[in-house]
């Protein structure tokens, strides 16, 4: 595998948003305990921890995809009760699970997903899933990691609200 040291050009720049995005979400965790990772501030389901969670599953999904395609995904025409269940338990932090264990987690699949950055044919298309939100019927390796981006974007500005909701702290204003 090639370092992600010696990345330059677009990939280099893929990283860079990737790794300033990631920051901002989990700086909106500094210094609570798993109880306040587990509050809801808003109107939503969501809290930091779930968010944290929620973001390492959808960035270790699309990473799969990089490699596996439509395959590695799941068939949301063909989910059960159950698997829905488990979904909605991901944007949760449950009582068995830490603040701790799930930024470790989401590191990892990280270090992975810079990995295949570094690697991964940036041209290479695969067939999307079947889910009723995709349009498109395929996507290139490029377009998904600007998704896993475009996705770590949008759930730190959600983290940003919930902790500055919590106890006033801001962690991009």
């Amino acid at each position: 595998m090639t370092s992600t040291e010696t990345v330059t050009g677009e990939r280099a720049d893929l990283l860079a948003m990737l790794a300033k995005h990631r920051f901002f979400l989990t700086f909106t965790t500094r210094g609570l305990t798993d109880d306040q990772a587990r509050q809801r501030t808003t109107a939503s389901e969501l809290c930091l921890g779930g968010l944290i969670k929620h973001v390492t599953s959808v960035e270790r999904g699309w990473a799969n995809f990089l490699v596996e395609g439509a395959p590695a995904m799941p068939n949301f025409e063909e989910m059960t009760e159950e698997d829905f269940k488990q979904r909605e338990n991901e944007f949760k932090l449950l009582p068995d699970e830490t603040l701790a264990g799930v930024i470790a987690e989401y590191e990892a699949v990280a270090r992975r997903t810079d990995e295949l950055v570094a690697t991964v044919d940036l041209n290479a298309s695969h067939e999307l899933p079947k889910a009723p939100w995709f349009t498109d019927t395929e996507w290139s390796n490029r377009r998904v990691l600007m998704h896993i981006i475009a996705e770590t974007a949008q759930h730190a500005g959600h983290a940003d609200i919930i902790r500055e909701s919590l106890d006033g702290q801001k962690s991009m204003g």
